[in-house]
């Protein structure tokens, strides 16, 4: 049973087969965000404290932690920034960035064991990541990808996963330590889409034994009503064997979505978690016991 462990400097999260589905919150990314990335490179980060409470407040488990911004001092942000996150709230943290400079101030700066976002199957990629993962005993977030590009043959996505995971163990990293994105295609270009990507899961899960994550909302890109087809999309990769995405928890009635598919899964025991979040509490008066009112009567003679 696969199971990546990781931790902040008092908790631990599991992605895993049988554990609740994994929400990575990812907001605090300045890609696309103009404001957010502007206040960034000034060194004002009120907004990232702001995102990272939100994020948890409304469900996610990690928080994913990017300062990609363009003639920016990304490892010095990026160091700041997972520091400042860590200052504020407990969740483990996936530090994310393509420059091998940055990762290693993240993961210097960081307390516990993050999850490094990422390596693709390119060489030079692989032999850059990979000794910083196994050096600061991380595990690492694995992108079907390689030299050529996305392919969209999910079986020769699979193959690219399957590289990874082996030149990974060649680096003395496990391969319940890589998480695969297998790469979710946008359906509006690709009518198949929604069913290769279920496929290629179940085989990542049958065959390598690896847990998976995505950027979820890549599914939906360019069509109306996007965070519908979101809401739908994440319950059905639960069920064909996800075990984590980056996502926006914010986005109306996605955490229940995934949290009722991990009732339906079987992984939310006796129901526990959507009791304790959804339960409404009881109406004023209605929490008097019994023995209460008995007490009240009057002893007849």
């Amino acid at each position: 049973m696969s199971r990546t462990v990781l931790s902040s400097a008092s908790k631990e999260v599991i992605i895993g087969f049988d554990q609740p589905f994994v929400m990575i919150g990812e907001r605090i990314n300045p890609t696309g965000r103009k404001l957010l990335a502007a206040e960034m490179m000034e060194g004002d980060y009120s907004r990232v404290q702001a995102d990272a409470l939100a994020q948890v407040e409304a469900g996610a488990q990690m928080l994913d932690v990017n300062a990609g911004i363009p003639l920016a001092d990304e490892p010095k942000i990026l160091a700041e920034v997972v520091q400042l996150v860590q200052s504020v709230t407990d969740v483990p943290l996936c530090i994310d960035s393509s420059i091998i400079e940055a990762l290693e101030s993240g993961l210097a700066a960081y307390q516990g064991r993050a999850l490094v976002n990422s390596t693709t199957a390119e060489s030079e990629v692989m032999e850059r990541v990979l000794p910083l993962v196994k050096k600061y005993d991380a595990a690492v977030v694995a992108i079907s990808n390689d030299e050529t590009g996305i392919s969209e043959d999910p079986d020769e996505r699979f193959k690219i996963a399957k590289l990874i995971v082996e030149r990974a163990q060649d680096h003395g990293i496990k391969p319940q330590d890589v998480v695969v994105d297998p790469l979710v295609m946008p359906i509006g270009a690709i009518n198949s889409a929604g069913k290769d990507v279920f496929r290629l899961i179940r085989r990542l899960r049958e065959e390598l034994g690896v847990n998976t994550t995505c950027g979820a909302s890549n599914v939906g890109f360019g069509l109306p009503n996007r965070h519908a087809i979101n809401n739908s999309f994440l319950p059905m990769l639960q069920c064909a064997g996800m075990t984590s995405a980056i996502l926006n928890p914010l986005h109306e009635g996605l955490v229940p979505a995934i949290k009722a598919a991990d009732v339906l899964n079987g992984n939310d025991p006796n129901c526990a978690n959507w009791i304790k979040t959804y339960r409404e509490p009881p109406a004023e008066g209605e929490g008097e016991g019994r023995g209460g009112r008995r007490g009240s009567r009057r002893r007849r003679g």
